[in-house]
């Protein structure tokens, strides 16, 4: 058997392990970690009714670890009867902000203008936080659809980052820097993240030291919060496919090993 057959037969078993493992209804056993069990603390912590900005930036390659996350944290919010103003400052996130935000609002009977906003892209992160601080319409005129925002019942009496409860940082990159740097410590509004599970020890110093309220990370955070509201999802599964994909390799591994001291002890 030729080398390319083998590589092919090894990935052919790779996808084989992972197409199943994810159709597997199976819930994995997660140990909470501090950072999950302090985001999900802080959400449950606010005020019912309170407005919640979140910041859809990131890229489409990261939706796999990235979506995961992001419903569970939309799906704790609205359960707990915050309203949600939704964002981005990446193109790429639009969309993607706008279906998941949309997606969560309906599983919640959640009314679009009274519960929830969806206000689009802007370009220039920098600028546009500091112009957010000043005033929200000085920045968005309209929401995604081209509708006023005066028109719009939720944002009534809210025109500026100080009527904003906390700023939901939804990033892959150093976005979530930007929102620290300009939005709280220019308008002292609190930041929350959820990033990628790369991002995590970066924003480190920044937990310690208050200026991020909460962060949770990866996919292993996904899991770990789809365990707090007892709800199995693609976090838990993909730990899953991960687990035993870890497994297949260290079988594959081994399996060399062994074929490689028989062969050598076969030519002495």
């Amino acid at each position: 058997m030729t080398d390319l057959r083998i590589r092919r037969w090894i990935f052919l078993g790779l996808a084989v392990i992972v197409v199943l493992t994810m159709l597997v209804p199976v819930t994995t056993k997660v140990t909470v970690s501090p950072y999950t069990q302090r985001m999900y603390d802080y959400i449950d912590s606010l005020p019912a009714h309170s407005v919640v900005m979140v910041s859809f930036d990131h890229d489409a390659s990261s939706q796999p670890e990235i979506r995961p996350l992001s419903l569970c944290l939309l799906r704790h919010a609205f359960s707990r009867g915050l309203k949600m103003a939704g964002v981005s400052f990446q193109s790429e996130g639009t969309v993607i902000g706008y279906r998941m935000i949309e997606q969560t609002a309906k599983e919640f009977g959640r009314e679009y203008g009274v519960d929830y906003v969806y206000l689009g892209f802007r370009p220039q992160l920098q600028a546009a936080i500091l112009q957010l601080g000043e005033s929200i319409r000085g920045l968005y005129a309209q929401d995604y659809f081209g509708t006023p925002l005066d028109s719009i019942p939720m944002l009534v009496g809210i025109d500026s980052l100080a009527q904003i409860a906390v700023v939901l940082s939804i990033a892959d990159a150093n976005n979530t820097t930007h929102w620290m740097e300009y939005g709280k410590a220019r308008f002292n509004v609190p930041i929350i993240a959820g990033v990628t599970a790369s991002m995590v020890t970066s924003y480190d110093p920044y937990l310690s030291s208050g200026q991020l309220s909460a962060m949770v990370g990866g996919l292993r955070g996904a899991a770990e919060y789809e365990r707090l509201l007892n709800r199995h999802g693609a976090g838990q599964r993909g730990m899953l496919a991960q687990s035993a994909t870890h497994l297949y390799l260290i079988a594959l591994i081994l399996t060399g090993n062994f074929i490689f001291l028989r062969a050598r002890r076969g030519k002495k």
